[in-house]
């Protein structure tokens, strides 16, 4: 089964337990593959530990996101206050900061969560009407009672018949080539 390297995803194994996958996962990062990707139909305790070693940028999106909506909402009562609609009420200064705290408070929470909210979906690819992972054979039992590990083509290591030979020596029940 010779294929083009360019028309193709990747190689997927497909298992039948959560065990399975775990044990697959961390052989092929043992192996030195780093493009590896899990379609499980449950959460399997550890897989995205073995699987994905990029940082976790979540919390700088929470704290950039908190710092630019107090600014923000800061710099509009500022401007609101003091520069286009300057009013003397009860004598107190235009610039009243206290006054402006639980506005600029909102906000940070709203820009936080709109942050984390957009990161989480570029992160994560969506929205994404088509993978080629859908060309799988039995692919759709991903969501039901079976357990797939893919490694991907554009991964350093990746060889065709190097990499086939490696998936079924972990013992899965099907491997089959993941076509564009």
């Amino acid at each position: 089964m010779s294929a083009d390297k360019n028309c193709m995803h990747g190689i997927a194994a497909e298992f039948d337990d959560a065990e399975g996958i775990l044990n697959a996962a961390r052989a092929a990062k043992a192996a030195g593959y780093k493009d590896i990707k899990a379609y499980t139909p449950l959460y399997v305790e550890g897989l995205n530990e073995i699987i994905d070693d990029s940082p976790n940028i979540f919390p700088w999106l929470v704290v950039g996101g908190l710092f630019a909506g107090a600014v923000f909402g800061m710099a509009f009562q500022y401007f609101a206050s003091v520069e286009g609609y300057p009013i003397n009420v009860g004598g107190r200064p235009l610039f009243s900061w206290p006054a402006f705290i639980p506005v600029s408070f909102e906000l940070a929470i709203l820009f936080a969560a709109l942050a984390l909210v957009g990161g989480y979906f570029v992160r994560i690819g969506l929205p994404l009407p088509y993978h080629p992972i859908f060309n799988t054979p039995n692919i759709e039992l991903a969501s039901r009672s079976r357990f797939f590990l893919c490694i991907e083509t554009r991964d350093k290591q990746f060889h065709l018949q190097n990499t086939r030979a490696f998936l079924e020596g972990l013992e899965p029940l099907n491997v089959s080539e993941v076509q564009c």
